[in-house]
């Protein structure tokens, strides 16, 4: 796939769990935040916590899943990007949390509905 086709993809996935909090009551606050360190996928909050997710789409299950992805080093990069998000907007008082969204689109865009599983507290 051609580094535009992965990105256009990466998009549609994390425009599925957008959508997915969205229907749970989350409010997204941010999309594709960046700092120096990293991007932030999606920023969202609920009543209780500030929540910053890592996407990760797949179109197959052979290999490793997307969580996987979401090593150490990404895991510090997160934080980093999160801490400079948390000193910019003080105003947000929730407590922070780290999640994980893989979603698996066998038929890549085509997919009429993508699997979604989400995990909290990830790290």
């Amino acid at each position: 796939m051609s580094g535009e086709g992965a990105r256009r993809l990466g998009r549609w996935g994390e425009d599925q769990v957008a959508a997915d909090l969205c229907r749970k009551g989350f409010h997204i606050l941010a999309r594709g935040y960046r700092s120096r360190f990293g991007e932030i996928d999606l920023i969202a909050e609920d009543d209780k916590y500030l929540i910053f997710t890592e996407v990760k789409l797949r179109t197959s299950e052979a290999f490793a899943p997307g969580r996987a992805a979401v090593d150490a080093r990404k895991q510090a990069r997160l934080r980093a990007t999160a801490e400079l998000y948390l000193a910019e907007h003080p105003e947000n008082p929730r407590q922070p949390r780290f999640d994980v969204a893989e979603v698996l689109a066998p038929a890549g865009l085509r997919t009429e509905a993508p699997r979604i599983l989400y995990l909290e507290n990830a790290f």
